[in-house]
């Protein structure tokens, strides 16, 4: 009897297995082609003033790109002897190659009329640059030499705020610190788009050479949220000829334990950029980038970069010895902010230590900071005892993230870094 039972029951757990099998396959039959919708975010700001546009270089002296656009769209030229817009609602998703033809860009083989361009997306207000999805307008602008072209997008400042953000600091760090980080990226970005923009055709760079801005791969909704939850908020300091105002609100990942004046460092001076001790960063920073490795460079090869980035250093000849002509000291560590170099000619300049580093490693990623010893190591130089990644002025990335787990606001995080600033609204 007991066996007989053991018998029915495993014949009946083979029929239900061999149903649940068949209710699963009917339901990936039946629901197998569809896919779950994305919702796409509306651009927000199309209609704001011009004066809240950023233009964002994407590519820079290119031949060739390719553009992909979901929604019906409009070329824009601005020549007076040809009709001004071109539609396109036959080309939706569709990889459109736009390339220098004859010193004229051609979109999908057709020349354009004009030096420059505005390719105007519906809505949602969204196109697709080699790859990655970006809001607003694209800019296409021959160069002087009339060989290549810029590409540059015409994004809202909130919509490019969320490309930021999102691109500067992870979007599971704390609200406070996503907060913090949205009023310093909008206050930045003003200040430059106000300081040097009038004199080119674009604002800011994608790159860390400004700050970071990766479009729309960098949004969610935690950042959304912090971008909406400061909605036109910037820092204001007292600045150097004694007017209230924004100011260039530096940040950089990890300061390494003390933050540095900018004047050191950029050479600029403002009430609120000034160094702060910062004992929070290395509880967030992963050791090997709060203490980084050495690392080792030709001598040749130094000499060739620094001569390349700095024609008057040809006078020196070969660099034969690098000095720390100032440094800030903090105790422990020291971060090195003047260099002299000598040179085989027996002459000597000097070089701010953020642009020496980074003209030897313009990537920042292998001499990550200038807090390091510099080493005559024969036919090398080496730069070891690294610590912090960055420049190191304003505010510190990793100790926005460990003040705003022990509780401070994005208030707090600011008016710490920042001293002396205060928050207003611009919009």
């Amino acid at each position: 009897m007991v066996i007989e039972k053991n018998i029915k029951n495993n014949q009946l757990k083979i029929i239900n297995n061999q149903l649940i099998r068949i209710v699963s396959l009917l339901l990936l039959i039946i629901f197998g082609g569809c896919k779950a919708r994305q919702l796409t975010r509306p651009t927000p700001q199309m209609d704001i003033e011009p004066e809240f546009w950023v233009r964002v270089l994407l590519l820079n002296d290119v031949t060739e790109c390719t553009l992909k656009i979901a929604s019906p769209f409009s070329v824009i030229s601005h020549d007076p002897r040809v009709p001004g817009v071109r539609n396109y609602s036959d080309r939706l998703n569709v990889p459109l190659k736009i390339e220098m033809s004859a010193g004229t860009i051609t979109v999908a083989g057709q020349p354009l009329t004009d030096s420059e361009a505005i390719i105007l997306p519906g809505a949602p207000y969204i196109f697709n640059l080699n790859g990655n999805d970006y809001r607003g307008k694209l800019k296409l602008q021959i160069g002087p030499d009339g060989s290549s072209f810029d590409a540059v997008n015409l994004v809202p400042l909130e919509p490019y705020l969320a490309g930021v953000v999102g691109a500067e600091m992870p979007d599971y760090w704390e609200p406070a610190a996503l907060k913090a980080q949205a009023i310093a990226a909008r206050t930045y970005c003003l200040y430059i788009k106000k300081r040097f923009g009038r004199n080119r055709a674009w604002d800011v760079r994608k790159t860390q050479a400004h700050q970071v801005y990766l479009g729309v791969i960098a949004e969610s909704a935690q950042i959304w949220e912090a971008v909406n939850g400061t909605y036109g908020r910037v820092l204001v300091c007292k600045r150097p000829d004694g007017t209230e105002g924004i100011f260039p609100t530096y940040y950089s990942s990890i300061c390494g334990g003390h933050t540095e004046d900018s004047e050191h460092v950029f050479g600029d001076s403002f009430e609120a950029l000034v160094g702060r001790p910062c004992p929070y960063c290395k509880d967030v920073a992963k050791r090997s980038f709060f203490y980084w490795p050495t690392v080792q460079f030709d001598k040749a090869y130094v000499t060739a970069r620094l001569l390349r980035r700095y024609p008057k250093l040809k006078q020196l000849g070969e660099i034969t010895n690098i000095i720390s002509a100032r440094q800030s000291n903090y105790g422990k560590f020291s971060r090195v902010t003047l260099v002299k170099l000598i040179g085989s000619t027996g002459k000597s300049d000097f070089l701010r230590a953020e642009d020496f580093r980074l003209t030897i490693d313009p990537s920042g990623s292998k001499i990550k900071s200038a807090i390091c010893q510099i080493i005559d190591w024969g036919d090398k130089w080496e730069f070891s005892s690294g610590i912090g990644y960055g420049h190191g002025v304003g505010m510190c990335q990793c100790g926005a993230q460990a003040m705003a787990r022990e509780g401070k606001t994005a208030e707090q995080i600011l008016s710490y870094y920042y001293r002396g600033s205060k928050i207003v609204r611009v919009y």
